[in-house]
């Protein structure tokens, strides 16, 4: 239980960062980039991947894709964190889950059950609650939040496409994966540089470190957490998922005072009953 609260707190913290980052004037494009590089040094020293093992049978498209998308599936959630915050962000984040549950029903032809078709159906409700426009707020950018759960939803699907290659140990792919988010998102930042004339600065290498150490963080215990559940993975599915909307509804309520209308607050809770449903299916 204790990695999956571990998990639960670096998700979480990594929203928390990326709302301070706004405060500082932080360059998202450089944050993202060097978040990647102590992510790879975090990776290369705690699983000690053999690169020798990757070859030319490698899934190369499924890693290229992955390794586009995140970064600008990041670059998305700092500014859907930025413009709506991160209850309604993390919600996004989390009901991400409904695209793989979608694709396998729609593309692997995958039975459903009745309790997970009234999840998707409640999830649905939940994400129109929680992402509902409040009148006086006139800067929500809806875009944002749905690049995120459309964006993390689709790496989810090509992430378990990886874990299905099992000639590579799964370590190994990611730290294939965390090269080429770390190449794309290195392009795009001195793309900025030079276009922008942006200059580096020091804040986002330290913004970035910490991004890139609880980043790696939530992965490493999500991992562990699976492992110490391995007859039992609903658990750790439902505890992250859960875990992270009622934690960051916390943070952003108490900490940065967000504010959020009782539609907005009963979409939270229909996501959190979406999830319960997504979990006794996996019983039935």
């Amino acid at each position: 239980m204790l990695f999956l609260v571990l998990s639960i707190l670096c998700s979480v913290i990594v929203g928390v960062i990326f709302k301070i980052t706004r405060k500082y004037k932080g360059n998202p494009t450089q944050i993202v980039a060097f978040n990647y590089v102590v992510a790879l040094a975090l990776c290369y020293f705690t699983f000690s991947p053999n690169l020798s093992e990757i070859d030319s049978t490698a899934p190369w498209n499924i890693y290229i894709a992955i390794g586009v998308l995140l970064p600008f599936v990041f670059l998305s959630l700092m500014a859907s964190i930025k413009h709506i915050g991160i209850v309604k962000t993390d919600a996004a984040q989390r009901l991400s889950l409904f695209i793989p549950i979608l694709a396998a029903w729609f593309i692997f032809k995958e039975e459903f059950n009745t309790y997970k078709i009234v999840g998707i159906v409640v999830g649905f409700l939940a994400l129109l609650f929680i992402l509902r426009k409040q009148s006086e707020n006139t800067e929500n950018k809806w875009f944002f939040p749905a690049a995120v759960l459309i964006g993390f939803g689709v790496i989810d699907i090509l992430f378990k496409q990886v874990a299905l290659y099992t000639t590579l140990p799964y370590p190994t792919s990611l730290f294939v994966v965390f090269c080429i988010a770390f190449s794309v998102a290195i392009l795009i930042a001195l793309y900025e540089m030079g276009s922008k004339k942006i200059k580096l600065e020091p804040k986002n290498i330290l913004f970035g470190a910490l991004v890139g150490i609880f980043n790696f963080g939530n992965i490493l215990f999500y991992l562990k957490a699976h492992k110490a559940f391995a007859e039992n993975p609903s658990t750790v599915f439902a505890g992250m998922n859960m875990g992270v909307i009622i934690l960051g509804s916390l943070v952003g309520l108490l900490f940065f005072k967000e504010k959020l209308s009782k539609i907005n607050f009963f979409g939270i809770f229909l996501a959190l009953i979406s999830i319960i449903f997504i979990v006794i299916s996996q019983f039935k």
